[in-house]
């Protein structure tokens, strides 16, 4: 005879009553058959210490030393099998680190070497089955140069490292630095040290490779029609007027060409200086404020003027390829600033900017 047995659905209070029945087994229950049946129970227990659940140091250990079988026994997600990626599987144009910091050597224009703090970004493509990278790869394929003095050669030493280290296609070094360069007044013949924020980039994408310089070139720009407006006051009405001038930023990004000669730091800010004379200044007497003001009054500049004069001086070098002017004047008269961006060659053209660009061109002093 076939028994059949009826099965009803269980309400909250069904369910109250059987866990009432495990907790008060649990409770009398050895801790060995609560782990038995599952480990879980003993977190029934109210107040209850878990028998089952492992009693662990809580001491550090300084002379623990690893050895080849535990480290073999690490877990190691970043570089598990495809099944542990979350998302979509797609590839990653680059992931790696960013600003990490130690002190580099460089070499100088004239034969000085300079120690500089610098921040480093090194980043890889990652393909689209692949979990994850090591990140700590790249600082220590990086620090196997640091010790060197560094060049776009010594960079492409360290990409190749680090892109052999993480069996990846595509790679990219950026190095951002703060480079000092002695200056002298305009008439007191004081000297003093300007800092020009500078990065290195090295890109190797689809298996080429380029090198780029980045540099932020700080000046004064005066408005041309606030000063012809206020030279009007004074010719028409004899009232005294001064046109407003502020401080102003051009970024500065330039490809260096292949197979050109070196193209140094000092270079580029010369260049700079070049097409903007109007540099601000770093020791100041009353001869040189003076002189400043005639000096911002022969070069009034709106900011096309400026995108266009640096970018007249950066066609005529060679060294120079495809390259970026980022302009902003930082308004004394307007609560806005004025910003321009000329761009010569595909590398830098872009239909969609970052919307925080012109913010980071804001200098601190």
């Amino acid at each position: 005879m076939n028994h059949v047995t009826k099965v009803t659905a269980l309400d909250r209070d069904d369910a109250k009553r059987a866990l009432d029945v495990l907790r008060d087994w649990a409770m009398r229950a050895d801790p060995a058959e609560v782990a038995a049946l599952d480990p879980a129970i003993a977190r029934l227990l109210p107040d209850a210490p878990l028998g089952n659940y492992p009693d662990l140091k809580r001491t550090y250990d300084p002379h623990f030393e690893v050895d080849a079988d535990y480290k073999a026994s690490l877990p190691d997600l970043q570089n598990g099998p495809a099944s542990l990626i979350q998302g979509e599987k797609a590839i990653i144009q680059h992931v790696g680190i960013s600003n990490f910091r130690l002190p580099i050597r460089y070499h100088t224009r004239d034969n000085g070497d300079l120690t500089l703090e610098t921040s480093v970004t090194g980043t890889v493509s990652l393909e689209a089955e692949k979990k994850g990278i090591n990140m700590s790869r790249i600082m220590r394929s990086f620090y196997a140069h640091a010790e060197k003095t560094f060049s776009f050669e010594v960079i492409e030493a360290a990409l190749d490292d680090y892109k052999t280290d993480l069996e990846s296609l595509d790679a990219r070094i950026e190095m951002s630095f703060s480079f000092p360069m002695k200056v002298e007044s305009l008439r007191s013949g004081l000297q003093g040290y300007q800092y020009y924020n500078i990065a290195l980039e090295l890109v190797e994408e689809g298996g080429v490779r380029r090198k780029f310089i980045h540099l932020d070139y700080v000046y004064s720009s005066t408005c041309p029609c606030s000063l012809e407006l206020s030279e009007h006051a004074r010719q028409f009405r004899g009232q005294l007027a001064t046109p407003h001038s502020q401080r102003s930023v051009a970024r500065i990004s330039a490809e260096v060409a292949p197979d050109q000669c070196c193209l140094w730091f000092e270079d580029l800010i010369e260049l700079c200086r070049a097409a903007v004379p109007t540099e601000t200044q770093v020791m100041v007497k009353r001869e040189d404020e003076q002189a400043f003001a005639e000096l911002n009054a022969a070069n009034p500049i709106f900011v096309e003027d400026a995108a266009r004069l640096f970018t007249e001086r950066l066609k005529a070098d060679d060294r120079i390829g495809d390259f970026r002017v980022v302009a902003s004047h930082q308004e004394s008269l307007h609560s806005h600033d004025a910003v321009s961006i000329l761009t010569e060659g595909p590398t830098f053209r872009a239909t969609s900017l970052d919307p925080r660009l012109f913010s980071t061109l804001i200098h601190a002093g």
